[in-house]
Formats: structure tokens, sequence, C-alpha cells
């Protein structure tokens, strides 16, 4: 459904009509006879499509040798030198792909026959057809220009790409999900496509970097009337196709420690994030009520209730209650909703029963059996703390001797012993030694083996206009943000919502509004997940590739723009309601429209999330974690633009896998935050510990961190950036005059070696002769030194 915006929506019947007055031209599928009165929908009412024909089902009726040859009709229309007639095949292979809705009773039947036909226009070899015709498009400079001279630009200035954009999209996206039962021949299908996405042999590069392609094309002004979130999409399922989604990563990552022999998971971070339950307020409101009132203390009693009881779980008393109002002015904006505005959306009916006059029996607190993750611990660490215990007791260190505990207390054993139980090697540091090994020993380990993955090609690809690529797509994350100002100099994301005509009146504009908005959101969505998807796969592949897309989008203000966008009322933006039901596909080409009134478009749909939202808001915080984790001198940025305040608001969204990765934001920062902050954030501290992964020896909460000196912030980042380049050189550029390259010794094969001469060189090879070769003496003795 969000592939189409709501402007689009007469489209549909434009693209049936292609198909079907195509297949009266043929006499392929012969027009019913039509009654004079309307035809009628599946249940009696009057179908809201064009009266051409009469509802029937004609393409199912088709045997599969009649289907294909329709097809291959419509390919041939494709190779047309007319446009128009181009394009009216491109609608009528579009309607296919939509799963031939004229034909349909409801909305589980397009479905399956979107399904269907998807798979049938990809054996007939239509993604192909349509990847030509694709390029062709991006490379039509007379439609460049003529969208530059227009003042606004409308979706009538992009409608061969997003019929395009749309097949491509509705192919990818029906191919790549698995659904049982389906034939063999599907499966097949599905691989050979995945392959020839992510592997390209006639061209040389992945189809994913075509679409990166058109997004820096889009940013730099010259083509303004790309339809940027079609592209965004298509872009986001081709990435989950190629690379693989979260489950297949997480599958990738257990082959790939077993690969290079690390002990397995401690667990699987999806299912436990799954069955985390979101920190709610007290259970009982009552209870709340009968709390006695803090003392008054001039100015500070002005909060009846205080913000931070809303993450505890367990119904725990703060000694720093009555101090905590007043102390923090971040929070004054916390109060507006109070109590109501805290509870979880989806649970507030359970978590507020309707109470009897009697104050129900105190029930026991029930805490839980265990913490949800495995403690870990780093080499790094188990050297701090033996560093540190050899320094006390002995007065000199060993260096990174973690085995040799000779000197040392009883206690110290044990706490060496406990740790190395916890230890966790990851794949990125055994990934940072082999690369460390390479550069020290180039010439005895020899070249390196690097398997040729999906996103070692994409990488490969991607190298070179890799930070073009990043800005971009901040550039239009930042233009889609619900906090962004119009500015005259920012690019226009909304040519392909905006329709020729503007509204007149004012359910247009109601409508036209909530098209926008929803558009934006389908964007920010889309990049969010772009971005995350990059990131976690670049990961697992190298350590320093995901660096180098990281150290980019930092240089890009990815962490103040993410902030930005976390800036707002974030309940607000988790409950908007920006979408009308009944204009969604596919329910709108099955259905009677119903006439929409300024009170329908305002209430919106009965969800009371937001899911695409909410999906955004988690895949935005995990971006953030991702760039600042271990990373000293990002972690400042975030207290330099003063995260804790906006974080902290987030955390009012009661859903438990965004909760988490706040909480680890404000985890990594706490220790620069002071005391003041972590005395009159009790609660928030204590949720941290209950939901976020424990290290043995952090002192997170405390500030005594000795890698926390501000000097060496500028260093961390500038070796981490000569590493990263190191690893680039060494993998990917490959000099033609390199000291390590081989030489021939043999005086053979050097001079038969046919080598390349200029065209003018026999004109004034007697002058070369006698001015480099008869004119300098050749002293013969000297070679008797060699002997």
């Amino acid at each position: 459904a969000e592939l189409y915006s709501y402007t689009e929506e007469p489209e549909f019947s434009a693209n049936r009509r292609c198909f079907e007055e195509d297949s009266q031209r043929q006499g392929r599928c012969p027009p019913r006879r039509v009654a004079s009165r309307r035809p009628r929908g599946p249940r009696g009412r009057p179908a809201r499509h064009l009266p051409f024909a009469a509802r029937g089902r004609r393409w199912a009726q088709l045997g599969d040798a009649q289907q294909r040859g329709v097809v291959m009709r419509l390919l041939d229309g494709l190779d047309a030198a007319g446009r128009e007639r181009r394009l009216r095949a491109a609608r009528a292979l579009l309607y296919l792909a939509q799963g031939t809705f004229g034909d349909c009773d409801d909305e589980g039947d397009v479905l399956r026959w979107s399904r269907h036909n998807s798979f049938l226009l990809y054996q007939m070899g239509t993604f192909s057809a349509f990847l030509e015709l694709l390029n062709m498009e991006i490379d039509n400079s007379q439609a460049c220009s003529s969208a530059l001279r227009k003042p606004a630009v409308s979706v009538a200035d992009s409608t061969e790409l997003r019929v395009l954009l749309s097949v491509m999209y509705l192919m990818v996206e029906n191919i790549r999900v698995e659904q049982e039962p389906e034939p063999p021949s599907w499966k097949s299908c599905r691989e050979t496509f995945r392959k020839e996405l992510s592997f390209p042999v006639r061209t040389e590069e992945p189809f994913a970097l075509l679409l990166l392609t058109m997004v820096t094309k889009f940013c730099s002004g010259h083509a303004p009337h790309f339809p940027m979130k079609k592209v965004l999409l298509l872009l986001w399922k081709v990435l989950l196709f190629t690379l693989g989604g979260f489950e297949a990563l997480q599958a990738m990552k257990v082959k790939r420690r077993q690969e290079l022999g690390l002990p397995p998971l401690p667990e699987n971070s999806i299912e436990v994030t799954r069955s985390m339950r979101a920190a709610s307020p007290p259970a009982c409101s009552i209870e709340l009520c009968e709390q006695p009132p803090p003392p008054k203390r001039g100015h500070r009693s002005r909060r009846p209730l205080v913000k931070q009881d809303s993450l505890d779980i367990y119904n725990e008393r703060d000694p720093f209650k009555n101090d905590e109002a007043g102390v923090d002015e971040e929070e004054s904006d916390d109060v507006e909703g109070g109590i109501e505005g805290e509870l979880d959306l989806m649970e507030r009916d359970a978590m507020i029963p309707a109470m009897p006059a009697q104050r129900p029996p105190i029930e026991k607190v029930s805490f839980p059996k265990g913490l949800p993750w495995a403690p870990k611990v780093r080499q790094k660490d188990i050297e701090h703390f033996l560093e540190a215990s050899r320094n006390k007791f002995i007065g000199f260190t060993l260096g990174q001797d973690t085995e040799t505990l000779i000197g040392l207390p009883r206690p110290i054993h044990e706490s060496v012993k406990t740790l190395k139980q916890h230890k966790y090697v990851s794949i990125s540091d055994v990934q940072i030694k082999n690369e460390e090994e390479l550069e020290k020993c180039p010439m005895s380990l020899g070249e390196e083996e690097v398997q040729e993955t999906p996103c070692e090609v994409l990488y490969r690809a991607m190298l070179y206009n890799l930070p073009q690529y990043m800005i971009a797509l901040l550039k239009i994350l930042l233009a889609a943000a619900p906090t962004s100002k119009a500015k005259t100099d920012s690019i226009n994301i909304l040519a392909d919502v905006l329709p020729e005509e503007m509204p007149t009146t004012v359910l247009q504009s109601m409508k036209l509004g909530i098209d926008v908005n929803r558009h934006k959101e389908i964007i920010v969505k889309s990049i969010s997940a772009v971005l995350l998807l990059l990131l976690k796969h670049l990961k697992l592949n190298h350590i320093y590739q995901f660096e180098y897309v990281s150290q980019h989008l930092v240089f890009a203000n990815c962490i103040p723009l993410i902030l930005k966008f976390f800036n707002q009322n974030i309940m607000s933006y988790i409950t908007a309601k920006n979408s009308i039901s009944v204009l969604d596909y596919p329910y709108c080409t099955v259905h009677d429209l119903p006439e929409l009134t300024a009170e329908s478009l305002e209430a919106g749909d009965n969800n009371q999330f937001c899911w695409r939202n909410l999906f955004s808001c988690i895949n935005l915080l995990r971006v953030l974690n991702k760039l600042t984790k271990w990373k000293h001198s990002r972690t400042m940025m975030l207290v330099v633009f003063k995260s804790a305040p906006i974080l902290k608001r987030a955390l009012k969204v009661k859903q438990a896998m965004m909760q988490l990765y706040v909480l680890k934001l404000l985890k990594i920062q706490t220790k620069y935050l002071g005391r003041q902050w972590r005395k009159s954030n009790m609660k928030t501290m204590s949720a941290i510990y209950q939901k976020v992964r424990h290290r043995m020896n952090d002192d997170w909460a405390y500030g005594n961190d000795i890698d926390a000196r501000p000097w060496d912030f500028q260093a961390e980042e500038c070796t981490l950036r000569a590493n990263i380049e190191a690893f680039n050189s060494r993998r990917y550029d490959k000099p033609q005059d390199s000291e390590f390259a081989p030489v021939d010794n043999c005086l053979q094969s050097v001079l038969g070696q046919r080598l390349e001469l200029p065209e003018d060189f026999h004109y004034s090879y007697e002058l070369w002769l006698e001015r480099e070769v008869f004119s300098k003496p050749i002293h013969w003795e000297e070679l008797l030194h060699y002997q």
C-alpha cells in the first residue's frame, strides 16, 4: 500500500483500461456483453471502475500458455519507437503485477494473483526489459531539462518512471517473500533472481547501486522529477532480498563464528528483545493517589507525580523522589500528559481496571528470574583490570599478559576467573587482528582470500562514491523529518505526490495534507531501514567496511540529524494517523469508494499506534547506537548536543525494543552527565540495570572511566581513519607499479614480449637509437662486478 500515494489512485483504472483495450484489440480476451445499466460490484454495489467491461474472471480462465502469450505481446510493445505506446504496454504489465484486480472479488484474490503474475513476469524476462527502460529514463536529458524549467514539478513529470519502478518493486517484493506451499519452480526463480540482483553479469554494477545513483542525481538537482519514495522503497527491498533481513543476518553470524572457531553466541538477540516487556507505571492508579504528597519546598512542590515512576516495573521506592522535582529542568515538559499519557496505549485497559470501593489486598512483588542478557567481557577489560591490580599489589605490570597471576591475592584470582568465563570475542576482533597481521607481514602472508558475497560486491561497487551516497540519503532524511522547517534551498521530495492541479476545496486540501505527511513518513521509514541494513551487513562482512560507512555518516552530521528528528513530541509522531484506509491498495481496487468527508479523514484508522513511525524510530535509534558504540568521541557528541532530555522524552513510548535502544544511548553517556543528573534520574538508572546488557567491570554509572580523557578523542578518530584507508588501499587499490609486484628475470620472455609503441615511433626511431643507445658508452667491464 505504501508504494502508491493517494494522488496516484486514478491510475489504477488507467492501468486496467490499457490492459483490457490491448486484449480487445488482439481478440484474446473478447469483451463481454455489458448491460446498459452500470455493472454491479461483488456485493451488489456499483463497481467504481470505468464501465468498459463487466467484472469476470477472464485472466484466471486463460491457460498458462495463453497467459505467457499475452505477456510476450505486451513485452513486444515495450520495444515500440513511440513513447506513448511503450507507456501503454508498461501500464498493462503493471496491471498484471497489481493482481488483475478487475477480475477479483476481495483483497486476498488480488494479492494471490499479484504474486502469481510476478513470478510469470519474471520467467518471461520482464525485469530485464524494465531495467533497460529504466536506464533510458534515467539518462533522458529531455525529461530532466523539462522538469528543471518548470516552476513546480508534479506527478505528471514522473509518469514513466513511476510505472517502471512500481512493476519492479512488485516483482521484487512478491518474489523475495517465501510462502508455503509454493511450486519448486518458484523457489528456483527466487534464487536466480537473487543472484541476478546481487552478482550482475552483463553490467558492472549491482542493481542497488543504480538506485543509489538515482538518489545522488536527484539530490544534486539534476533530476528533480525522480520519484524518490518509490526509489527508496525499491532500494530497501532489494537490500533485504540480496543481503538478507535480520533473521538471515543472525544465521550468517552464527555460521561465521563457527568458521572462525569462536564459541557460539550466548543468546539470540532477536528472541531476547521480542520477549522483553516494556517498562510501565505502577499497576494500580489508586495506589498512586494514596501516596503521601511530597513536603512543600517553595517552587519544588510543583510536580504532583514523579515522571521517573513510569519506568518502575517493580514499584520500588526511590530515596531521591522528593528531591527530584525541580532539580532537572529538562523534565518540566514531561508532566503534560499526567499518568494517563504515560500508560502503554496497548495495555491501558489491562493496566487500570475498574477499582472497588475498598483497597484490594497488596499482591507480592514478582521479580524476574534472571537478567535478559548474558554479561560480556572484552579482552581489553581483562587487561585493564589486571594492569590496575598489578600496579596496586605488586608495583609493576606485565603488558598484555592475562595468564600470570603470581603475587596477586586470591580474590583477584577469582575475579579474573569470572571475567574469563564471560569473555566474548567478536567477529570484529578477529578481523581487526587479521588486518594488523596483514599490514605487518604483506609478503609472508600473501594475498588475502576475500569471499565474494553480495555484501562484498555491493561495497566494492559503492566504495569510490560512498560519501556522496551517504550525504544524499541524509539530505532526503532531513527534508522528510517532521521537525524540519521548509526552506527555499532544500530539495523537493514531494514531486511524486503533488497533483497537476492543486486542490480547490477544503476536503481535497485535507486529503493532500494527509498524503504529504504519509509520503514523508514512508521516506523516513525506507531510509532508516536502508542505513541500518547496510551498517549491520557491512559490520559482519568486515569491520572496516562498517567503520568507513559510519565515519562518513558522522562527517555528514548524522548524529545531530537523528537527535533533531527525536526533538519533537514523540508520542504524537508514534500515534499519528496519516492514512486513509479505504484508499489503500489493495482495498481500493475491489471495493466501492465511500464518499469521503472531513470527519472521516480526521478519524483516520483504528490503530492505536502508527507502526510505520514506530519502526522508523527504532531503526534510527539503532543506527545512532551503531555509530556511537565504543566511540568516546562520538559519545561526547551526544553529550554536547544535549541528547539526554531528548532521549528521555522518547521513553514515553511504552514499547520494549524502542526503550531498550534509548536506554543503551543513555547508558553510554551517563558517566559524562554528572552526579546531580544521576541522582535525579534514579529510575532511569534502574531501568538501564534491568534492561541493558551488563559489562562486568564497566563503571558506567560513576564516571571513573580511564578512556574518558578529552584530549584523546581527536586521536582516536584519526587512528581509525588511518586504519580504514590502509584497509581500502590494500584490498581495493591495485596499483600497476607496486613494489611488491613480481619481477620477470627471464631474458627470453622479456625480449619476447610485445610492447605497444606509439604510432609516430617509426618516424623517429633512428633519432632515438642515436640519442639513447649509440651516444652512450657501454662499460662492459662493469658486468664482471655482477658475476
